[in-house]
């Protein structure tokens, strides 16, 4: 495929509405797609070698085969946690809460046995190690937070998702520290902390608990949602986390960060 010279080769877009767009013989070699909705797209006579997808994948066929399902049962086979992440009742949810943790039990063990500064390094300017468990307190704090209709519920040391500031113009305004540099020794206390209080919730919640309904996180911009809605994203981040966090520490001990 010839070159276009007016073409916008290595430039970047963000907040870019191309509903609707069409494409032909355009190259994306060696893009980047993050947080882009993709819903609906069609694509005939593509090229996906060594393309790497994560993300929502309900309904995606390739090659007239609904995939899902299979990249599904293969995650749950990695991480059988997984098969309990919409348990509705407190039992289910406790054993999920268990089987996550002791998911990450295994990765601390990994992380223990790596060079100290493996904890640091990120992946393709993905989140390092500690900064995911920092992601996590952050998760923690916001919808237990909401759980328990708690009106500063963030620690300074949580790690917000990037587009926050679209709903909150100055994190600080919320309790965070962006230039906070814990240890991660202070990393893994503050995060077993964190830890225990969604176990102590889980270990006295009860079926009408579950059904109660609370204001959201701030992003959720005062919708109410239920009890086991709060704890379902509590489990799939903890689930969903851990998953990046291996994935990044196999390219580590691989030797491939860039």
């Amino acid at each position: 495929m010839s070159e276009n010279a007016n073409s916008p080769r290595g430039g970047e877009f963000v907040h870019a509405d191309l509903t609707g767009a069409r494409f032909r013989k355009v190259q994306l070699n060696e893009a980047r797609f993050r947080m882009v909705d993709l819903s609906g797209v069609v694509m005939r006579d593509v090229s996906l070698s060594s393309a790497e997808i994560d993300g929502e994948i309900d309904g995606l066929r390739i090659n007239g085969v609904e995939v899902a399902p299979l990249i599904e049962a293969e995650l749950a086979r990695r991480e059988p946690a997984r098969a309990l992440l919409h348990a509705s009742d407190p039992a289910g949810l406790r054993a999920a809460w268990t089987a996550l943790q002791e998911s990450w039990a295994a990765s601390y063990d990994r992380v223990a046995a790596l060079p100290a500064a493996t904890v640091d390094i990120s992946v393709e300017e993905e989140w390092s190690f500690s900064q995911t468990l920092r992601h996590l307190v952050f998760a923690t704090d916001a919808w237990l937070g909401a759980i328990l209709g708690n009106d500063r519920p963030f620690h300074p040391w949580g790690m917000p998702f990037s587009d926050l500031p679209e709903f909150v113009e100055r994190p600080a305004d919320i309790g965070v520290d962006m230039d906070a540099a814990p240890s991660y020794a202070d990393v893994l206390n503050l995060r077993a902390d964190r830890v225990a209080r969604v176990g102590e919730f889980l270990s006295e919640v009860t079926p009408e608990r579950l059904s109660e309904e609370c204001v959201g996180p701030i992003w959720e911009g005062g919708r109410r949602l239920s009890v086991l809605r709060c704890l379902w994203v509590i489990l799939n981040e903890e689930c969903e986390h851990h998953r990046f966090a291996e994935r990044d520490l196999d390219l580590i001990e691989a030797g491939v960060t860039a």
